[in-house]
């Protein structure tokens, strides 16, 4: 059984956050006088802080760059003291924020300056200079780290839906093979067989008409071509009946879920109210704008954790996704592919799609769609493939009695 990505990644950060810690405590005691306790704590908040960079980037970014700018002003250590900011930089900056990442590493600098210049100029602008360049190095390599795994994740999806187009092709073919094997079937077998069944038929009528014993061999050919018929009527059904997936709907929505953990994404699941099985568009839509918010997350949000709500109304159904993603509150959206798939699928069902970054930070997509008809299901299942007939349903006993 694989462990949560999530709480994978937790543990690692905590791991190389406490090993930061000890190695600045380190090279404190090893730099000249002891630290005190103050110190010692100071440089424990800003090093451990950085455990929590994935979740909340910009407070581990305040709260490392203060306490270390105060252990600065207080002891005055050399410039290993810097290396947690440095980190934090780079985390900021993987993460798409940049601007924060810059002020963070300027107002340490500038701390930093202040303080060594005071005890000598030129020791002061030669270790300041070289802390300058260290910063540049952090905010360059998050950069480059953030576009790498930008390039990984596209890659990897661009090698999914080719795999995908193949299966589908694949599929295609061997469907048309099977139709092309069922009419063969039916125009020679089929043929073939009812004659000699019509003609069977009609001998043992005429014997038994004129008061003669019907030949045991006639029986049984009567009898066997009758079986072959039926035989034969049932291989062209499967041949004929295509296996389907089960329809898309918001009771998949779990398994849409399992997936993005499974790719790196936290997500959480909620339904707000009494679940119901919705029209087969309205549950397809609903579903289709999960699975397109939650690809974007993996694209554009660097796999942030993610919040589906699903709220049942008497009216309408709500979905809801919000992650806390780069983000930032009023940046104008620049509409793709995906976001107008899902503002022209729930226009056609006469609702409505809100979709603008959070103003905590993070994007969210809101969709409204009237449910018009959707009913109550006693078992709390959703909809989708319930509402419609399957492939043996579907076949008209008529048509494969005639043939």
């Amino acid at each position: 059984m694989q462990a949560d990505p999530g709480l994978r990644h937790a543990l690692l950060d905590t791991v190389l956050a406490a090993l930061i810690a000890g190695a600045v405590t380190v090279a404190a005691y090893a730099g000249g006088p002891s630290p005190g306790v103050p110190d010692v704590m100071l440089i424990a908040g800003g090093s451990l802080a950085l455990a929590g960079h994935r979740r909340a980037p910009r407070t581990v970014l305040v709260v490392t760059t203060l306490c270390m700018a105060a252990y600065v002003v207080h002891d005055r250590p050399g410039s290993w003291a810097a290396f947690p900011v440095l980190v934090a930089v780079h985390a900021a900056a993987r993460g798409g924020r940049r601007r924060a990442g810059v002020v963070a590493g300027a107002l340490f600098l500038a701390v930093f300056f202040a303080v060594d210049t005071a005890r000598s100029l030129e020791h002061g602008v030669e270790r300041s200079l070289l802390l300058l360049g260290w910063f540049l190095c952090a905010g360059v390599t998050g950069l480059i780290d953030k576009n790498w795994q930008a390039y990984l994740r596209q890659t990897e999806q661009r090698a999914l839906e080719a795999e995908r187009g193949r299966e589908e092709a694949a599929l295609r073919r061997a469907g048309e093979e099977r139709l092309r094997i069922a009419r063969e079937l039916h125009d020679t077998l089929t043929h073939s067989i009812s004659i000699v069944k019509l003609q069977a038929g009609v001998a043992v009528h005429l014997a038994r008409k004129r008061g003669e014993d019907v030949p045991p061999a006639l029986l049984a050919i009567q009898e066997a071509s009758g079986e072959a018929m039926r035989e034969l009527r049932s291989t062209l059904e499967v041949l004929r009946t295509e296996e389907r997936e089960p329809a898309a709907g918001l009771s998949r929505v779990g398994e849409l879920a399992d997936r993005a953990r499974a790719a790196g994404i936290p997500v959480s699941v909620t339904v707000n109210g009494d679940r119901r099985a919705l029209r087969p568009d309205v549950d397809r839509a609903a579903y289709r704008i999960v699975q397109e918010a939650l690809t974007n997350v993996a694209r554009h949000a660097d796999r942030a954790p993610t919040g589906v709500r699903l709220d049942y109304g008497a009216d309408e159904v709500a979905v809801t996704v919000e992650d806390d993603g780069p983000a930032a509150s009023g940046k104008p959206v620049v509409p793709g592919t995906g976001l107008t798939g899902m503002r022209e699928r729930v226009t056609a069902l006469g609702g409505t799609l809100d979709t603008a970054p959070r103003p905590c930070g993070g994007f969210s997509v809101h969709a409204r769609i009237p449910l018009e008809g959707s009913r109550a299901y006693p078992d709390g299942r959703g909809g989708g493939a319930a509402d419609g007939a399957g492939p043996a349903e579907a076949a008209d006993p008529a048509a494969v009695e005639a043939l």
